[in-house]
This record gives structure tokens, C-alpha cells and sequence, in this order.
């Protein structure tokens, strides 16, 4: 990444970005009269699902339109975002809009009002708990309990912990603006399309399986920043966090969601994953960690406790970059 004239280095950027973001969340006000760029995403994609993924298609047909549809839509991303990043590189105030983009683009302040609601939904009754986690998670809540609403909010903060925040922050270190964008368009296709249901078994394939693998690394990175977090956290164990997993990640079905679940079940003494049901299918899911799963507002509390400490981690490890970066030699 060079640098801009306007002298600000990119890494500065990307710091800006996550305190504003820490301080505005998606800062949606920003985006009133143009729409948020997530949005946009999200209307492409529906768009093109619609027009793409008919019933009428065989499986192949429907899986090689999926693929074209990720390639059309990443491409499209990544030349939004180059045509910022240069913008921003070129111009004396341009930073401005990639700034206003990076901090779109992440998500760890709104994940934790999100995941907050659930708790204090909890915190009165049951149905509002199911109502405030039925935003962050992908499988029916009217059917579970106390325990059940409490576990999937938890297991929300920690798996959007990558997918939201360290993810993004690795993709732009590694290729700037456009990077990002490209990265966000893919886990968004993954959120829309990326299910194994009848209607999407095909035709998301290629945005599921591609978003695993953007995935592999900022998962693992995450779940280290999650152990190192729980150090900071009184109520936490980094012993537990660290074994956790080792010992159950690689159970979960996902190949990246055990890796920030099982450390934020093992450092909290809980329970997280295991079996659930989406619609009509039973998934006999592995359990991360080896405490309690009667889990409560009060765990989800304490997660968002480990999920605030997380984000600073991630954030000293950018700034971390950040010094490095400047204090090399151009």
C-alpha cells in the first residue's frame, strides 16, 4: 500500500476507521440520502439470485451461474475499491472516502448492540430475547428457550468476531481498500446465498466454499486474539480459552467457526454449539468447550465483555503493523 499524498499511510486509515467504528458502529446516518454500500451488495445479489437461480435449472447449470455470479459481484468490489483506493491516493482529501468506506465496511460495533439487545431482551422476557436474536442468527429462534437464545448470541459474537472485524482488518493490511471490498462482497454472498437448502445447495457453492477459505487464517487469528483477550477479562480463563481450542475447533462443522467459538466457550465455562435444528433438519453439531450450557443474559454479558477486549486486541495488533509499516525505510 503506498502512501497518499495527503500523507496519511493507509495503516493510519484502518485505525481511524476501527475507533470511529468502535465510537459510530456502521454510522448508517452517513449513508441516508446514497444507501449503505453493504446494501448495495445485498441488491445486486438479490437481483441476480433472482434472475439466475431458478428451480427450473439443473444443479450444474444453477452451480455455474452461482460462480459467475461471484466473480461478477467480487470483480465489481474490487473495482469500486481500487477506484477509492486511487481516489484516496491521489487526492488531497480523498482519504476521506475510503475511510468513510473502511469504516462501513466493519461491523464490530453494531455486533455488540445486536448481541446487547438479545441480552437485554432476555433480561425481560423470552419472546423479546427471540425477537432481538432472530437479526443475528440463521436458524428459526421461536422454538428455542432461555438457554438456546443465550448460547446463539453468544456464539454470534464470537463467529462475526472474524466474519465482522478481524477478517476485514487482515484483507486491507494485505491489499488495501479493494481487498476489503472484495472480502465483504464474498461474505456477503455467503450470508444471502452460501446456505445448503434445496434452492442454494448449487447455486451458493462457490460463494460458500470461497468464503471459507478468505476465512482460514483471520478465523485462527481471531481465536488467538480471543485467548489473549480472556487474560484482560477477570471473568475469563485463558487456560480454559487455549484448550478449548485445541480440543474441540476442529470438531465444528464449519472449518472456521470452532476457532473463535471454542475459545469463547472454554474461557467463559460454557457450552456453545452442539446440536440445533434449522427448519426441518437436525444438525448433530459437535459442543465447543466443556462447561454449562444453561447459559443465561448474564453469559451473554460476560461475552461481550471478552468480545470488547478481542477488539482491542485487534486493534493493538494493527497499530502494532501500523508502527512497524512507518518505521521501515521507504
Amino acid at each position: 500500500m503506498a502512501e497518499s499524498v495527503s500523507g496519511l499511510d493507509p495503516m493510519i486509515l484502518l485505525l481511524l476507521a476501527l475507533v470511529l467504528d468502535a465510537y459510530l458502529g456502521d454510522a448508517r446516518f452517513l449513508f441516508k440520502f446514497t444507501g449503505h454500500p453493504v446494501e448495495w451488495m445485498g441488491l445486486l445479489i438479490g437481483f441476480l439470485d433472482a434472475k439466475l437461480n431458478r428451480e427450473k435449472r439443473s444443479d450444474v447449470d444453477r452451480a455455474i451461474r452461482g460462480a459467475l455470479v461471484v466473480v461478477f459481484v467480487g470483480g465489481l468490489a474490487g473495482g469500486v475499491g481500487w477506484a477509492v483506493a486511487w481516489v484516496s491516493l491521489t487526492n488531497p482529501w480523498g482519504w476521506f472516502i475510503e475511510l468513510f468506506g473502511i469504516m462501513a465496511l466493519l461491523a464490530g460495533r453494531s455486533l455488540y448492540d445486536h448481541v446487547k439487545a438479545v441480552a437485554v431482551g432476555l433480561e425481560d422476557n423470552l419472546e423479546a430475547g427471540r425477537r432481538a436474536v432472530r437479526h443475528i442468527v440463521g436458524r428459526d429462534p421461536s422454538t428455542l428457550d432461555e438457554h438456546g437464545v443465550a448460547r446463539g448470541a453468544i456464539e454470534s459474537a464470537a463467529e462475526n468476531f472474524c466474519d465482522g472485524v478481524v477478517a476485514p482488518v487482515f484483507w486491507y493490511v494485505l491489499f488495501g481498500f479493494p481487498g476489503l471490498c472484495v472480502y465483504k462482497a464474498v461474505n456477503t454472498m455467503d450470508s444471502m446465498i452460501g446456505y445448503r437448502s434445496e434452492r442454494y445447495r448449487a447455486f451458493g457453492m462457490t460463494a460458500a466454499r470461497l468464503d471459507d477459505v478468505l476465512n482460514i487464517f483471520p478465523a485462527r487469528l481471531a481465536g488467538i486474539f480471543i485467548v489473549i483477550a480472556s487474560v484482560f477479562v477477570p471473568t475469563a480463563s485463558p487456560k480454559g480459552a487455549f484448550a478449548a481450542m485445541m480440543r474441540d475447533a476442529a470438531k465444528h462443522g464449519s472449518m472456521n467457526a470452532g476457532w473463535t467459538e471454542a475459545p469463547m466457550a472454554g474461557a467463559l465455562g460454557l457450552a456453545l454449539a452442539g446440536p440445533r435444528k434449522y427448519g426441518d433438519t437436525v444438525v448433530d453439531g459437535a459442543w465447543m468447550g466443556d462447561g454449562k450450557a444453561r447459559v443465561t443474559a448474564r453469559d451473554i454479558r460476560r461475552a461481550l465483555y471478552l468480545y470488547a477486549a478481542a477488539n482491542l486486541v485487534n486493534a493493538a495488533f494493527a497499530a502494532s503493523l501500523t508502527v512497524v509499516r512507518i518505521g521501515m525505510p521507504t
